[in-house]
């Protein structure tokens, strides 16, 4: 079945979805977006994502003339459309098509795309051996200069942190802030285990405060698993007893080797597999709560 895809109202085939090359997402980078995931049909931390996207919008004063349950009705409509119940979703909105030039002004309507497709999860033995990590020389984007908040279509960064990382074979680029603290991953929260607490970094680092992160330092409390949030250098991070990193699609991901250091034993620890196995269970309550 050829995937369709939401564009501005309508749904089209994968092979006739398109945009124009005056698009100023295309053009610039000018526009924002969010993934999400559904589990049997049901959109995971729906409201939230839908408040992050409004808020992105309005920090670039990006006008879109949708509320956020009629952009909810879209991503259901995705869906239904494409008969998905475990899905990845992705809502992109960009700042529209316009004459070449950074004056908003130019762009009289947003672009809304919405794509979807089949997820289950990641395979079972990443989740049992742990990923490869690289602790990469790209820093974070400075605050001062983006936003990290704003989840940006912008994502050059993001993306020269994960070339550096895959070229030692690395799945995940961690990175640091230009001040050298641990910030964040190319595309996940980093958190990691010393004396038994939780450590991952502090928002004011310049991080994506990701959802899923909120979700996970909720589970960790109400498991009875201290979490500390701070600035922290990175060779904390390498004397870690264990590391794992979060998002959508990762839930709660083991990192099990940094470069050419082992964490700890090699082994996912006892930590990590305790809020993977309680962030799963809480996925109906995370559901229900919409």
């Amino acid at each position: 079945m050829d995937p369709l895809i939401y564009v501005n109202g309508k749904f089209y085939k994968k092979s006739e979805a398109v945009v124009s090359v005056f698009d100023h997402g295309l053009l610039y980078g000018d526009g924002i977006f969010e993934t999400l995931r559904s589990y049997r049909g049901q959109i995971l931390f729906l409201s939230r994502h839908l408040d992050r996207l409004l808020s992105s919008a309005a920090s670039i004063s990006l006008k879109i003339d949708l509320t956020p349950e009629q952009i909810g009705q879209i991503l259901y409509q995705t869906l239904e459309q494409n008969r998905l119940q475990d899905a990845y979703i992705r809502i992109s909105v960009t700042r529209g098509k316009g004459e070449i030039g950074l004056d908003p002004a130019l762009c009289p309507k947003p672009t809304l795309i919405v794509m979807a497709k089949t997820f289950r999860g990641h395979p079972k033995e990443l989740y049992q051996n742990g990923i490869h990590a690289s602790l990469v020389k790209v820093r974070r984007n400075a605050s001062q200069s983006i936003d990290p908040s704003i989840k940006s279509m912008n994502f050059l960064n993001n993306i020269l942190a994960m070339q550096e990382a895959m070229k030692s074979g690395a799945r995940e680029a961690l990175m640091l802030n230009p001040e050298g603290w641990v910030c964040e991953g190319s595309v996940s929260n980093i958190f990691w285990v010393q004396d038994e607490v939780v450590k991952t970094p502090d928002i004011g680092c310049g991080l994506l405060a990701g959802i899923t992160r909120e979700a996970v330092i909720k589970t960790a409390n109400l498991s009875g698993v201290l979490v500390e949030e701070g600035y922290f250098p990175p060779e904390d991070l390498l004397m870690a007893k264990e590391v794992f990193v979060t998002n959508t699609s990762y839930e709660v991901m083991p990192v099990t080797l940094i470069d050419q250091n082992r964490v700890m034993s090699g082994k996912v620890g006892k930590i990590t597999r305790l809020l993977l196995l309680e962030y799963r269970k809480k996925i109906p309550e995370f559901l229900a709560e919409g």
